[in-house]
């Protein structure tokens, strides 16, 4: 096959984004070049340090940690969200080391939100960690990060699929991942073992913390907020992707794992990857 060179919007959808890892193997194996970035949230952070050539480390990084290890990069000292970030980011730091988007040899684009404004931020420009943080700011979980003065939270509040940053590029398609497709009727991916659960872990690593129940508990507060998050992102992607289509639209399930069982990095980058092999439009 001739060597297409696309460009690349990668979706918001927490832990879903892992899956962004899978389908960008598979389009190296396949004569795919990708040329340029846009995403948001997850889709910031993995378009990121591809674009820094530093993708393998972090997903080596994401295959050996589990639940305690993730929590531990939890600093609940956030003002406007339960985490700062600070630990989380000096993590990231240390896989991607320093970079500025003006160098990097793939176009990027992470896209945040401006709560004040009530508008789109465009970052591609500046340190990339800076427009990672940014773009990665789920509301209530992650601090705003403040941004040439503006207060920045997750770019999917307005933009779960940002293909509008690559309008202009000279690529030959552009090629999107939509983390909140149609549900299915059964879960994709499990944890067999119910010991490991996030929820139970927390207890036992925080217990002493006596964090509120709104975070602790199943069904919480803050459950149904990110539930309810994930559902108006659904809903927008699906205007957005009506209003300007990719040529290619990959649709993942959004219940095909919790916004934050990052444990299942394994299986979820193998669901990137298969999935590729099931949509025609790529393999011709």
């Amino acid at each position: 096959m001739k060597e297409k060179k696309i460009s690349l919007v990668l979706g918001s959808g927490g832990a879903r984004g892992i899956i962004h890892i899978g389908i960008i193997k598979w389009l190296e194996e396949h004569n795919y070049k990708i040329k340029s970035i846009s995403g948001c949230s997850m889709g910031a952070l993995i378009g990121g340090f591809y674009a820094a050539g530093r993708l393998d480390a972090y997903s080596e990084w994401l295959r050996e940690i589990d639940i305690l290890d993730m929590l531990k990069l939890l600093d609940f000292k956030g003002s406007g969200g339960f985490v700062s970030g600070e630990k989380l980011m000096k993590k990231l730091q240390e896989i991607l080391g320093e970079h500025t988007i003006e160098e990097l040899p793939i176009k990027f684009t992470a896209v945040a939100t401006d709560i004040d404004t009530h508008k789109e931020v465009w970052i591609n420009e500046g340190p990339l960690l800076n427009a990672i943080r940014a773009s990665i700011s789920l509301p209530m979980f992650f601090t705003p990060y403040k941004y040439k003065n503006k207060n920045l939270v997750d770019g999917g509040v307005l933009n779960p699929v940002p293909i509008a940053p690559t309008f202009h590029d000279d690529t030959d398609l552009t090629i999107s991942v939509n983390l909140g497709g149609e549900a299915t009727l059964h879960p994709l991916i499990n944890n067999k073992n119910k010991d490991s659960s996030i929820s139970n872990t927390f207890k036992e690593y925080f217990g002493k913390l006596s964090l509120p129940d709104s975070f602790t508990k199943e069904n919480n507060i803050y459950m149904v907020a990110n539930k309810s998050f994930e559902t108006m992102q659904s809903n927008i992607a699906k205007m957005k992707l009506a209003a300007y289509p990719s040529d290619i639209e990959i649709d993942i399930p959004i219940n095909l794992c919790g916004t934050f069982e990052f444990n299942k990095a394994d299986k979820l980058i193998e669901y990137g990857y298969n999935i590729c092999n099931t949509i025609e439009e790529l393999k011709e």
